[in-house]
């Protein structure tokens, strides 16, 4: 059996041959897109791999605080390995626990709260339990995150998200009942004359006027746009 080889950025290297879901541009997305102005304290929430915490570390510095958390030991070794090996060791914290369990327990507040969350609501379960775990909200409901958040995020902190168009549109209908308005919203394409994909959401626990915009990954050709090179420069070889 052939091992999932090594996803290698610029300055850092995610190995992830154990975990279900592997890097992908969902999370290269939200890492590179969320606002870190006054940001010291994180929490990836869901962290598998540990891509985003990793992706945090590098835009922080070593004067960040880094907590990343999982309920699969698997991927809580992994993360460990990949984070062991890279250049800021010392930033991060794991927790290999629920975030429903974690918020009630843990008394710190975070600048930032950070996730690419289970998103699919119904369907077919497939026959990998592991795989559900990471794709449904059977284990993570959106309330509960959102409950969550309330909890653990300071007045100034923000929460941000990646999620399909119609599952962002849903957490937003409900993400004021827990004191989370949606602040900057992108909308993103696969290409010119697609159908909107993915929204990053940004929410702030006070109501702001909400910025809006689009975010295009290639051209007509299989040429990726400049905004999208520019956004995810400091990570990918390939730019």
């Amino acid at each position: 059996m052939k091992l999932t080889e090594p996803f290698r950025f610029k300055q850092f290297v995610v190995n992830q041959d154990q975990v279900t879901m592997k890097v992908g541009t969902d999370g290269v997305l939200v890492g590179s897109w969320a606002d870190i102005t006054d940001v010291q304290t994180v929490l990836d929430i869901g962290t598998g791999s540990g891509l985003i915490a990793l992706m945090m570390a590098q835009r922080i510095g070593v004067g960040g605080e880094i907590h990343a958390i999982d309920v699969d030991d698997i991927a809580i070794k992994q993360a460990l390995e990949n984070f062991n090996s890279s250049p800021w060791p010392g930033v991060f914290s794991v927790h290999h626990q629920s975030i429903q369990e974690f918020s009630k327990s843990f008394r710190k507040k975070f600048d930032l709260i950070i996730s690419n969350p289970p998103f699919f609501t119904g369907g077919m379960l497939s026959e990998h339990n592991l795989r559900n775990d990471v794709r449904h909200t059977t284990k993570l409901p959106h309330g509960d995150l959102l409950l969550a958040v309330d909890r653990l995020l300071n007045e100034k902190g923000k929460l941000t998200l990646i999620l399909p168009y119609l599952q962002g549109l849903r957490f937003m209908e409900i993400s004021q009942t827990y004191r989370l308005f949606p602040h900057r919203i992108t909308e993103v394409f696969g290409r010119q004359g697609k159908s909107v994909e993915r929204m990053l959401i940004d929410f702030t626990r006070t109501p702001l006027d909400t910025v809006k915009n689009e975010l295009y990954i290639h051209r007509d050709s299989d040429d990726f746009t400049e905004e999208y090179t520019k956004l995810t420069s400091d990570f990918y070889l390939k730019f």
